[in-house]
């Protein structure tokens, strides 16, 4: 596979071919990663510069569409218009909540592979973890104020409809200069989502969740590993409870199916599939795609990510590989490999001033990959969203 070295040259990749699709994280990508994930914004330019895409471009994002803490809100106040993006299609189209919250571009919801019993306990979580983080904030800080803990508390409880997330980045920044202060709250966190996936079961749900860590140092024993915190970076700073089944790989052949319908009229893997009965491994997923979609059926696809990480365990002297991004991105990749098409992987460096992560320093790319990593970048964009997005902006305008 060629290494591009330039941003221009990955365009004109894209550019020359007709048939293609670019499938894009959200936060750290277009979306400068906050503390308080209510104060996340979205550039008004880039909404437009989507929408000239149409059914080339489709998110790929363990966030949310819909609810207050939805993408559609930061797009309605980019645009300062509650109407104008459903008016003019507007809405960012593709798969959020790691798979299972549909949306087109005139914010047409579906729901595919959810059970209503699922949904229902869901709406429950939220309120689980307010309790678990009170009485937790409680005895390890108690010299903030009830009105200071309250706050932290509205912060890291994202009460999302499919993915309820514990985000725990404002907490820390009372606590940065002490790591192991943050090491212990990183395991608060873990018991009270662990406590919320046992309450799981009594409703009947064994098989239904699981715990995505953010970032993680990959998965061992069917469980994600959490990344403890150095004097550099926080580590894990978000515990999603997440739907058996939702990962990104997965959704990503959701969106070739319906990308595929889109321009065929034939679902290749049937107009019922989801990220519920979709396979479970790389090798896997790619020969379903070789099996169902021809080599002229199958578009050129550009892979857009900002979590992605490597960490040598000096115990075993292995790499630990994670970062929800990495398995959508490395299927990208590897599809590319199988069908001889010049896929394109491009990496968001999205580490900031309010969220501490490795980033990629020329040639240095350590926390995120290593020389024995399979997963290699076309192009790194080094500053960040905004970045990112003069170089989305540089491409789209070509449609």
């Amino acid at each position: 596979m060629k290494m591009f070295k330039t941003k221009e040259e990955v365009i004109n990749t894209i550019i020359n071919e007709q048939n293609f699709l670019i499938v894009q994280d959200l936060d750290g990508v277009c979306i400068p990663l906050v503390q308080d994930p209510l104060k996340r914004k979205l550039n008004k330019e880039y909404v437009e510069y989507v929408s000239k895409l149409r059914e080339k471009f489709a998110v790929l994002t363990c966030g949310e569409h819909e609810g207050r803490r939805g993408v559609n809100r930061l797009v309605e106040n980019a645009l300062n218009s509650k109407t104008t993006a459903k008016e003019k299609g507007l809405y960012l189209p593709g798969l959020a909540a790691c798979g299972v919250e549909f949306q087109d571009r005139f914010r047409n919801l579906s729901h595919p592979g959810l059970k209503d019993n699922e949904i229902n306990f869901l709406a429950k979580v939220p309120n689980m973890m307010r309790s678990m983080l009170t009485n937790e904030l409680r005895e390890f800080l108690p010299y903030l104020s009830i009105e200071l803990r309250s706050k932290l508390i509205d912060v890291a409880v994202c009460d999302t409809r499919f993915t309820p997330t514990l985000n725990f980045n404002e907490i820390f920044s009372y606590v940065k200069n002490d790591i192991k202060k943050v090491k212990y709250l990183q395991l608060i966190m873990e018991k009270i989502m662990n406590n919320i996936l046992k309450d799981s079961i009594n409703f009947g749900l064994e098989s239904s969740f699981y715990l995505h860590l953010m970032p993680n140092l990959g998965i061992k024993d069917g469980k994600e590993i959490m990344k403890y915190a150095t004097k550099n970076e926080f580590g894990t700073t978000d515990i999603q409870f997440i739907i058996n089944g939702a990962i990104k790989e997965a959704g990503l052949l959701l969106l070739l199916n319906k990308y595929i319908s889109n321009k065929t009229g034939v679902h290749p893997f049937g107009k019922d599939f989801n990220v519920r009965n979709a396979p479970k491994t790389i090798n896997k997923l790619i020969d379903l795609c070789r099996d169902k979609i021809p080599s002229d059926q199958m578009p050129l696809l550009i892979g857009v990510g900002d979590t992605v990480t490597s960490v040598n365990d000096h115990k075993t002297n292995t790499w630990l590989r994670g970062g929800s991004d990495r398995g959508f991105l490395t299927l990208i990749q590897k599809l590319g490999e199988s069908y001889n098409k010049e896929n394109q992987v491009i990496f968001v460096n999205s580490c900031n001033d309010q969220v501490l992560r490795p980033k990629v320093n020329g040639t240095d790319m350590t926390g995120i990959s290593d020389p024995d990593d399979d997963l290699k970048f076309n192009i790194v964009i080094n500053d960040g969203p905004q970045e990112y997005i003069d170089w989305f902006k540089q491409l789209a305008s070509n449609f």
